[in-house]
């Protein structure tokens, strides 16, 4: 067996407890219906009501029909009969399908709102959270969940409406055959009840076997997404890399027909077993029913009524307890959804101090013994941090990848918060305050910006609507992007990206340079660069760094950077190594200590005096 079916096997036996009970989901969906779009619950209780009355219409046609021709009725009558439950089924269809047509409106907006509940609980929950992999899979799991209209989140409806629908006919024929022979009646709904139960267990054998189907559903999609994917395309020719990954989807693909294979196995047993005793209740039905005709005891439009009923009554058991089976299906997707828009916050999101960001105001920021280690993780990131960044300073974090610096830089921003001590603001832990008005204090450029699919405009100033078009202007010329959008037809109202329309791609120069124009329209107090020009040059690099600086002359800003020459303009430079606060100090008096700083400091120097960039290198000697 592979590692993959081993997995597969051992996830598929993990069942866990709803967090939420059938009732209760049902309740949800129902008040959140009736808050908005009421037109819903209504128009599900009228197609019951109609589909309803259609069956019972539908019953009665041929019995009434034959009962009016034994009784030697006129011609006219008999015209008359027919035309009106003629009319009656033209009518029902007609107003079933009308109902039918303007619930589905209905019923795709409540499941948009959810799924706009969800869009939003994913855009503002704690940071923390977004990182934890098991709150990721269930945010995943829930934005699954409202993608289609056989969605739980908008076919409950069907479902509902169905269970009342089928449960008003139940008590209907039930009442109509308790005329009839009892023992008949138990053979039949003890047919109907195993019937059902059997071929329910094995026809669902699917659904309980649905993460098996759906890993592997995920991973040859992912696999075909990748073959198709054209930022892929050059390193698939260049190192041959087609055989690998059909080798991998063709693997897949045969566990996939092997878990088919056994699934199909299941269900021609179950219809096997369904035939067999629908065979056996109809021939009791049969036995029983032609019994009393030959007694004398029932009419032949009353054989009709009656074996109708029974068939119906008999479908009608199955279908109330699939519907009970759907229903309860549904509700575990909805408690999926619920699960994780129900997600607690680790940060006070919505309660805590308010902050309203002022550029008057000295802001200062104290990390007091602070250590942090990511879940599950062996050891602290960071261990024992002190350190003050004082108002208006510019205070440069350097060290080597994986010394900690971007975990640092999380928790000034208040991403993370300390496993260990404390950070405050203006003497007051970051805990305390609301934590989306501490984020507005923040303007930051980091390593993995983000550029959305719309204007340049839209991308700066991160709205639609409302664009300060002079501010924006002034932050695109000092990022030192007006030349490039002068040269754009459409200048700031050039779209980025092809996905929706047939905009431009930027280099990776030109995007740091669109991050650093957004980051100055925020105009906040403090600033973060976390890496923001490692696409640049050197001396591109040393320019916006020295701009930069002029840029936010009386705010605080911190920058880090892999290049040691470019934060030199900084008042103080910070040297992480393992996890610690290794030196600080100004660029000058750390080269004069002659310590890690000064040793990494010459091995750069070294690597760029002797040709690291290329054709650069004779006028790299002056940047340092």
């Amino acid at each position: 067996m592979s590692l993959l079916s081993k997995k597969l096997g051992t996830a598929s036996q993990i069942k866990q407890k709803p967090a939420h009970s059938l009732g209760q989901n049902i309740a949800y969906m129902m008040s959140l219906a009736w808050r908005q779009r009421r037109s819903v619950i209504l128009l599900a209780l009228t197609m019951a009501a109609t589909a309803s009355l259609l069956s019972l219409t539908q019953l009665f046609i041929v019995p009434s029909i034959l009962g009016a021709v034994e009784t030697d009725v006129s011609i006219a009558e008999l015209t008359a009969i027919i035309l009106l439950f003629t009319g009656a089924l033209i009518l029902l269809s007609a107003a079933g399908s009308y109902f039918s047509s303007c619930a589905q409106f209905g019923r795709i907006e409540v499941r948009l709102i959810i799924g706009a509940m969800i869009q939003n609980k994913a855009l503002t929950m704690s940071y923390p959270d977004i990182e934890n992999q098991n709150v990721r899979k269930k945010m995943d799991k829930a934005s699954m969940l409202v993608t289609s209209n056989s969605a739980a989140t908008e076919a409950i409806w069907t479902t509902l409406m169905n269970l009342l629908k089928n449960t008003v006919e139940f008590i209907i024929y039930f009442s109509l055959l308790t005329a009839l022979n009892p023992l008949m009646i138990f053979a039949v709904l003890v047919t109907t009840i195993v019937s059902f139960s059997v071929s329910n267990y094995l026809n669902g054998w699917g659904y309980r076997h649905r993460d098996e189907e759906s890993e592997y559903s995920r991973r040859m999609n992912y696999l075909s997404e990748k073959s198709r994917d054209y930022t892929l395309a050059k390193d698939v020719r260049i190192f041959g890399m087609r055989g690998w990954i059909e080798d991998v989807y063709d693997s897949t693909l045969r566990l996939y027909r092997s878990f088919v294979a056994r699934g199909e196995r299941v269900y021609i047993c179950g219809n096997i077993i369904d035939v067999m005793l629908a065979f056996m209740r109809n021939g009791i039905v049969y036995y029983f029913l032609i019994q009393a005709v030959l007694k004398g005891e029932m009419s032949a439009p009353q054989f009709v009524l009656y074996f109708n009923t029974v068939n119906v009554f008999t479908s009608g058991i199955g279908k109330i307890m699939t519907d009970l089976a759907t229903l309860r299906k549904q509700s575990l997707d909805i408690s999926a959804v619920r699960e994780f828009l129900d997600y607690p916050e680790t940060f006070k999101m919505e309660e805590g101090i308010p902050i309203i960001p002022d550029l008057k105001v000295p802001y200062q920021i104290e990390l007091q013994d602070v250590s942090f280690r990511y879940p599950e993780a062996e050891k602290d990131t960071l261990s024992h941090i002190n350190l003050t960044i004082s108002p208006g300073e510019k205070l440069a974090i350097v060290g080597l990848n994986g010394a900690g610096k971007t975990t640092l830089i999380k928790l000034i921003c208040g991403f993370l918060d300390p496993t260990e001590g404390k950070v405050l603001l203006n003497n007051t832990d970051i805990r305390s305050f609301n934590r989306r008005d501490y984020y507005r204090l923040f303007s930051a450029v980091f390593q993995d910006f983000s550029v959305l699919d719309v204007t340049i405009a839209e991308n700066i100033a991160q709205t639609d609507e409302n664009i300060n078009t002079p501010l924006m202007k002034r932050c695109i010329d000092q990022a030192g992007l007006t030349e490039k959008i002068d040269r754009l037809p459409d200048g700031v109202e050039t779209h980025i990206g092809k996905v929706f329309e047939d905009g431009i791609d930027l280099s990776g120069g030109e995007l740091q340079r669109l991050m650093l124009a957004r980051a100055l329209y925020k105009n906040a107090p403090i600033i973060i660069l976390d890496e923001p020009t490692s696409a640049l040059d050197p001396i591109a690099e040393s320019e916006i760094y020295n701009k930069y600086s002029e840029l936010t002359d009386g705010r605080m800003a911190v920058y880090i950077s892999h290049r040691l020459a470019s934060t030199r303009f900084c008042d103080r430079i910070i040297l992480i190594a393992e996890g610690s606060i290794d030196e600080e100090g100004t660029h000058d008096e750390l080269i004069t200590r002659n310590g890690h700083y000064a040793e990494l400091f010459e091995i750069q120097s070294r690597y760029y005096r002797e040709g690291g960039v290329g054709n650069e290198r004779e006028e790299i000697p002056c940047f340092f």
